[in-house]
């Protein structure tokens, strides 16, 4: 699938992220149009009830007020107009055993939040890219987690 728009939803009770993640997409040479909502609650009911323009790609952070991003992942995933739908775990915390178990769940990729601007952008340029032109549902084990260290500079993507 090879975009020239993207329509993404960001999931994230961080006002402060949200902001940042607009200002990244922003910088970008892609067209972008992009949905936040605050809690897992709110997420679930946009996907499933309105009839917003289903978004190409979810960034969900897991600890959520409401409803955390377990739930709304595993929710996603077994509801078959949902399911398709590429999620790619945002957060602050790194537990192998968290990660082992969201790659289980069917997430695409998981994302350590980067506090620098720089690597900001380069990992969610690269996460992009990876969407726009896969058309694998899920990479190998190896591949699920991006890392800035692990990615291409900005003027390869």
């Amino acid at each position: 699938m090879v975009l020239k728009h993207l329509n993404i939803l960001l999931a994230d009770d961080d006002t402060d992220d949200c902001i940042f993640f607009k200002a990244v997409l922003d910088e970008l040479a892609l067209s972008t149009h992009l949905i936040t909502v605050h809690d897992g609650e709110q997420l679930m009911h946009l996907l499933v009830n309105e009839t917003i323009e289903f978004p190409h790609v979810l960034f969900l952070d897991l600890n959520m007020p409401r409803k955390n991003g377990f739930e709304c992942l595993s929710e996603i995933k077994l509801n078959n107009r949902l399911k398709k739908l590429p999620v790619i775990i945002f957060s602050t915390s790194f537990e192998q055993e968290v990660v082992n178990q969201l790659y289980k769940n069917g997430a695409q990729y998981f994302i350590r939040k980067p506090s620098e601007f720089s690597q900001f952008k380069r990992i969610i340029q690269q996460t992009l890219t990876l969407i726009t032109q896969e058309n694998s549902p899920q990479p190998d084990r190896e591949g699920f987690v991006l890392t800035v260290q692990n990615s291409l500079p900005l003027e390869h993507l």
